[in-house]
């Protein structure tokens, strides 16, 4: 089956119509009462579906879900109120890797880089099965329910299962196992017997009957020998992490993720000869015995752990697992130490960035080399029994003791995805989100406080401030104590006022990091190809520089000064979409961040009228080209058109600047095609206007009428009705039905293409043409100063985060004050570049100035306790982020421990030396800084 060539057809709808069944506000209602029905009954092994969101968010807007979803401002001059189209068949294929569906839709492949709510969203299947009831369209990408975590279980769809490659040491043949849907009988049988022909490398997938994450070895075990026709008694399975043999997968209940397999790893098939089983060294093949010793390094710093242990946990423990590249925790030569970069293990570079920072954090550092097995706390409820803090402890070792042998992080990120499965699989996530989890499960996991006190809350009115914050403070450490109590936790003074009695109330409360807001003062480049509604000129594009935080009004101001807009034209605004008028954006108190940078985005230029006009809309369609739409659209006002000779002269006019230079322009030109419609047959007018329209459907073709077209014209014009669900050609004559929003379809022909140049309209430019890693200009900078003046400002609740006043007995939207009063040894500021509501995520790309020396905060501290610490701080680490909401990329920037002022970008894999002059940049999401102790002698 082949995927559709356009959004605008369904061969699925080839016999039938498509289903129109109710009302949008039907529409919303029976998608909320199926949704609130499916996350009543959720369950693993449910099913749900994978939808482009550029659809969704589209048909969001047409059941009025999305706020500022009507493309038109009714009060305003020359702007007619247009309602909402109903969207086309579902698309899908924006998301999809493969072009031809092999077997089934749901065996698809789905780029690895889309994110949930940005590029795709899920639907329960009972949603599914009613959108594609009235809408049709696909292809269908089915994914499966799975449970998630340890102790904190969570239901999780796995959108990208997956895929392994198995290496048979036998002939070294190479097969890519996809660990999704249960392949039929028939089709295995099929692959095995092209296994047993095949005298080359073979790459072949097979499938797993059960959800890829939670596969247990057992079932790898017996698809890879159903895969080869082997005994599963006499084979050998060998985590083959970066072709390297790490671990004997011994055939159990063990899960694929509890192994730390990745995506993408390989593994390695070997089998058994007389109890002996073949281990590659290098490209030869040695016999060696099964049995191999376990590691008698220990994570902790204590003795080694061998006794009490069986064989198959001393090979796949924790404490064994080599997968550093190193034997041991050695220590790296003196120059190479903490230049070990971290590998990515799909979509983790949030991880590698948090992890570098802290891996080169002093006190963390000194701490994790020295024995800490007796802080572990295995029995605190709120950590994770101290497996967390072992795993980070082991991974520091390596890193620090690899030289710059790259080390990957799997049994790091298998504890964590056991722990926190908001971090399993294999999506982007954020490095600062990362922390936080991290930072407070570290902490549990070793909390000296065995057992937490009760202590009851008292009234401290009327007593000093310092006496109340000691007193806070002794509370905090008597049921949290450990090293990262130590070293970063630091202490808010909060004060709230009620705004009707004046009631005052201070608490004093600690905190692991400072989440500054950034000031919205920065520019956004915004590029925008003007469109002539009248055929005056050929489309120009602008660039120009408008309020990040702005709306769409800013930017048609300035769009309206760049191309010298008349008092009486207005712009109108469209997102542009393979093809087609997608959306418009006119409303003018649309926000900006609703644009995306990759958007192709038009204004039209059209005249105000107080006359109620028809809005024309121009597609273009080549019959070469498998009737494919092209070009961008045309969009122009009209007054009371009459009949197809008003359509036909505006079209006329609207194309008139792309004739080419040189051509005969009177109307009166010889005009003759191969296939005259004169001699046509109403069939074949109909043929020539093919089912591909916006979008087509060949069981409700209508024409109307056997006129054909003026040899005054040189193109053939089709018109679409019920938002493209009905369509005819028109001729001179036809009779046009004026309404608020008309289309119409330009037939290109080779002819057409000899008289007009098509060029100008074919390419649009980007809204922004990111580069990634260009610095902001210094006039878009804020100080990191500003940012904390506007974290520690006053400001009052929000009505979603009333205070309950003690003294009026009522709720009431409180003025709250923050205030810094006990710093920490490592001070971590959090710049918020992501914003989130209700229908909007967006990020602020402003260049944040701040000092990398000497950072002195001591103007926001309000505690007048001497001994109190110093309050200037010097930088040590970067958690960059790069790009954009859907696209980023995370790396970081950090010091060396001892190294003087080298600084050193870490890239994932790659470790590069970077001036201390280069590590400011628009990029820089999470700072860490260290306190400059004060010399006493």
């Amino acid at each position: 089956m082949m995927i559709p060539d356009s959004p605008l057809h369904d061969s699925s709808m080839e016999n039938g119509t498509m289903e129109i069944p109710c009302t949008p506000a039907e529409e919303s209602r029976i998608v909320e009462e199926l949704t609130a029905k499916a996350e009543a009954n959720l369950r693993e092994g449910n099913s749900y579906y994978v939808i482009s969101s550029r659809w969704f968010k589209a048909w969001q807007r047409y059941i009025g879900k999305i706020e500022n979803g009507y493309p038109f401002d009714s009060n305003s001059v020359g702007h007619p109120s247009v309602a909402k189209d109903r969207p086309g068949p579902i698309d899908n294929r924006d998301l999809i890797v493969n072009e031809v569906v092999k077997d089934k839709d749901e065996d698809l492949l789905l780029h690895r880089t889309l994110q949930e709510g940005h590029d795709y969203e899920l639907v329960p299947e009972e949603v599914w099965e009613r959108l594609l009831k009235w809408y049709k369209g696909g292809p269908v990408l089915r994914r499966k329910m799975i449970s998630v975590g340890e102790h904190h279980k969570q239901f999780s769809v796995e959108v990208f299962p997956v895929h392994l490659r198995l290496i048979d040491s036998r002939d070294q043949s190479e097969a890519v196992i996809r660990l999704s849907k249960k392949v039929s009988s028939f089709v295995l049988a099929v692959i095995l017997s092209l296994m047993l022909f095949c005298i080359v490398v073979s790459k072949v997938i097979v499938f797993l009957p059960t959800p890829s994450h939670n596969a247990s070895l057992c079932s790898l075990y017996e698809k890879v020998c159903q895969l080869k026709a082997l005994d599963p008694e006499k084979v050998c399975i060998w985590d083959y992490f970066n072709r390297k043999q790490k671990t004997l997968l011994n055939s159990s209940s063990q899960t694929l993720e509890e192994s730390n397999i990745q995506m993408d790893q390989e593994i390695l098939l070997e089998v058994p000869v007389d109890g002996s089983t073949r281990v590659s060294s290098g490209n030869s093949l040695a016999m060696i015995p099964v049995e191999s010793p376990g590691s008698t390094s220990s994570i902790a710093g204590g003795p080694s752990i061998t006794n009490g242990t069986s064989r198959h946990e001393q090979t796949t423990s924790t404490y064994g697992d080599m997968e550093g590249g190193h034997d041991g925790l050695k220590p790296g030569s003196g120059g190479d130490k903490g230049l070990a970069g971290l590998q990515n293990l799909g979509n983790t570079c949030f991880m590698n960035s948090a992890l570098q920072c802290l891996v080169h954090t002093p006190y963390l550092v000194d701490y994790f080399f020295q024995d800490y097995s007796n802080e572990l706390n295995k029995q605190n409820p709120l950590g994770m029994h101290g497996e967390l803090a072992l795993a980070f402890g082991e991974l520091l070792r390596k890193l620090w003791s690899s030289g710059r042998t790259p080390v990957a992080p799997r049994v790091f990120k298998g504890k964590l995805a056991r722990f926190a499965p908001q971090f399993s699989g294999y999506n982007q996530h954020d490095s600062q989100e990362l922390l936080a989890f991290f930072l407070d499960g570290l902490h549990e996991d070793l909390n000296r406080v065995k057992k937490k006190p009760y202590i009851e809350a008292k009234d401290y009115d009327g007593q000093p401030d310092e006496v109340v914050a000691d007193e806070f403070w002794k509370y905090h450490k008597a049921r949290n104590d450990s090293v990262i109590v130590d070293i970063c936790q630091g202490q808010y003074k909060s004060t709230l006022v009620c705004p009707v009695c004046d009631k005052i109330s201070i608490t004093f409360d600690p905190f692991m990091y400072l989440s500054l807001p950034l000031p919205s003062i920065a520019t956004r480049s915004m590029t925008v190809t003007v469109l002539y509604g009248n055929g005056s000129s050929l489309p120009m594009p602008f660039t120009v520089n408008v309020q990040k935080q702005g709306n769409c009004k800013d930017l048609i101001q300035a769009l309206g000064i760049a191309c010298s807009l008349q008092s009486d034209e207005y712009l109108l605004l469209a997102e542009v979409y393979e093809n087609r008028i997608y959306r418009y954006v006119q409303s003018p108190s649309e926000l900006l961040a609703t644009i995306k940078d990759d958007e192709h985005i038009v204004a039209y230029r059209l005249p105000k009228r107080d006359a109620d006009l028809t809005r024309v809309e121009i597609y273009h369609r080549h019959q070469a080209n498998e009737g494919k739409l092209f070009l961008t659209p045309l969009v122009t006002d009209l007054e009371d058109p009459q009949s197809g000779a008003d359509i036909y002269l505006s079209v006329e006019k609207m194309l008139s600047p792309l004739r080419r230079k040189g051509l005969d322009t009177s109307r009166s030109m010889d005009y003759s095609r191969e296939n005259d419609s004169s001699s046509s047959t109403p069939e074949e007018k109909m043929n020539t206007c093919s089912s591909q329209l916006l979008p087509a459907i060949k069981s409700t073709v209508e024409i109307e009428g056997d006129e054909i077209p003026s040899k005054d014209f040189t193109f053939q014009l089709c018109i679409t009705e019920d938002n493209g669900y009905k369509w005819r050609p028109i001729m001179k004559d036809t009779p046009i039905r004026p309404g608020r929003l008309t289309k119409f379809l330009v037939e290109w022909t080779e002819k057409e293409h000899e008289i007009y140049d098509g060029s100008h309209l074919q390419v649009l430019p980007e809204v922004h043409k990111s580069r990634i890693f260009a610095n902001k200009s210094k006039q878009e900078a804020v100080s990191l100063f500003s940012c904390l003046d506007a974290f520690l400002k006053e400001e009052p609740l929000g009505p979603d985060d009333m205070w309950y006043c003690p003294q009026c007995k009522e709720h009431r939207q409180a003025g709250k004050k923050l205030d810094l009063w006990r710093l920490p040894d490592i001070l971590v500021i959090h710049l918020k570049r992501f914003s989130y509501s209700k229908w909007l995520k967006n990020k602020l790309d402003t260049t944040v100035d701040f000092p990398i020396h000497n950072l002195d905060v001591s103007k926001y501290v309000k505690s007048k306790n001497a001994s109190a610490g110093s309050h200037t701080y010097n930088l040590y680490a970067i958690s960059n982020h790069y790009g954009g909401l859907g696209g980023g990329h995370y790396t970081a920037y950090c010091k060396l421990i001892d190294g003087g002022n080298r600084w050193y970008h870490f890239d994932d894999s790659h470790v590069s030396p970077v001036s201390e002059s280069e590590i400011k940049t628009s990029a820089a999401y999470v700072l860490f800084y260290e306190q400059v102790k004060h010399n006493l002698n």
